[in-house]
């Protein structure tokens, strides 16, 4: 069936992302209204989010102002906004829990706090957050809500956000924030505090960026195996899409992991090379994984989404029947484009 959503409220969400979110607007323009409806909807109210929290001067207070947001369109009184009408409406029609938008919020709280992460774990517990809840939520939106597909797009999420802390150590130290394991460095004999008042480039700090892109590796291998379990017409771009994003890291290794005093960036030619790779493999090579339970690969950082996915069933009349790539693509194109978004304010200077 298809999902109906406010027209004017509709043309207003596709303004609001026609400027700063070209990717995203330029993918829902080649897809059926009734997918692109609603992740727009969705995407709109998130790209809303976090601009309230980057560009904000008090970004602590932005933050409980969302979450009054959230509370109105959780309780079917939204705010006399477009992307917030809409909010209410999609997270009721496809039954997305509170549990993950809030999540989002969490993430964008601690953001706000410039919070240092000691451990790995506590690491992915924010990239969970601010990556894997809007995986999960475009999962759902687009119809799908078994646990192995939502933890997939939770690991891809961690992954993409590992990979991107890796690409921006430098920028995010010139802008006060350190999102490294501070166990990792100590470890590594750099005190956090005096590095981050002088950050540079040492063999230790690339070892460093080196364990965090393992660490995004093994979530990326944890989405390919997820991926390989999907039917065999929904492959190729989610492969293309986790192949593009890896490529960062490996433009980093190529660059000898310099990301204090350079940017690794994945030149035009190479994305067409990965893509090209990815898009012509063989039919076999997309073959489900052999005695894989996917089911079983959760992680505890992740595990609270799936388990509010799960505990939060679709209604028997709100099941759209949707042509299975389109399903899976849109929520990889949205993490994309919220990471380059992130991007996009710290290169600006703007997200303090």
């Amino acid at each position: 069936m298809t999902i109906r959503l406010d027209p004017v409220d509709m043309a207003a969400c596709r303004a609001l992302l026609k400027g700063g979110s070209r990717t995203f607007n330029a993918a829902s323009k080649v897809l059926p209204r009734r997918v692109a409806d609603p992740a727009i909807a969705l995407y709109a109210f998130c790209r809303l989010a976090d601009d309230a929290v980057d560009l904000g001067n008090d970004r602590v207070a932005a933050v409980a102002r969302l979450r009054d947001r959230l509370d109105c369109a959780y309780r079917q009184q939204p705010m006399d906004l477009a992307a917030d009408r809409l909010f209410a409406d999609v997270v009721t029609k496809f039954c997305i829990p509170r549990e993950l938008p809030e999540a989002l919020l969490e993430g964008l709280a601690w953001d706000a706090k410039v919070r240092r992460y000691e451990t790995l774990q506590d690491l992915t517990a924010y990239a969970a957050r601010v990556a894997g809840a809007v995986g999960a939520m475009m999962t759902l939106v687009m119809g799908q809500r078994a646990p192995e597909i939502v933890a997939r797009a939770c690991d891809l999420g961690v992954a993409m956000q590992f990979t991107n802390i890796a690409r921006d150590v430098g920028e995010d130290a010139r802008a006060g924030r350190l999102y490294l394991p501070q166990s990792w460095l100590r470890e590594a004999g750099i005190d956090p505090e005096a590095w981050l008042a002088n950050p540079c480039f040492t063999p230790a700090v690339a070892a460093i960026i080196q364990r965090l892109l393992h660490a995004a590796d093994i979530f990326y291998s944890r989405a390919t195996h997820g991926i390989a379990n999907l039917p065999i017409g929904c492959r190729p771009g989610i492969y293309a899409a986790r192949a593009l994003y890896a490529e960062i890291g490996r433009e980093l290794e190529r660059g000898g992991l310099d990301s204090v005093s350079r940017r690794a960036v994945v030149s035009t030619r190479r994305k067409l090379a990965v893509l090209a790779r990815t898009l012509l493999l063989p039919q076999t090579e997309w073959a489900p994984a052999r005695g894989l339970d996917v089911k079983t690969a959760d992680i505890e950082e992740t595990r609270f989404l799936i388990e509010a996915v799960a505990a939060t069933p679709l209604r028997e009349n709100v099941r759209p029947r949707w042509r299975p790539v389109e399903d899976r693509v849109v929520w990889v194109i949205d993490l994309f484009e919220r990471l380059e978004r992130r991007d996009q304010l710290q290169r600006s200077g703007s997200f303090r």
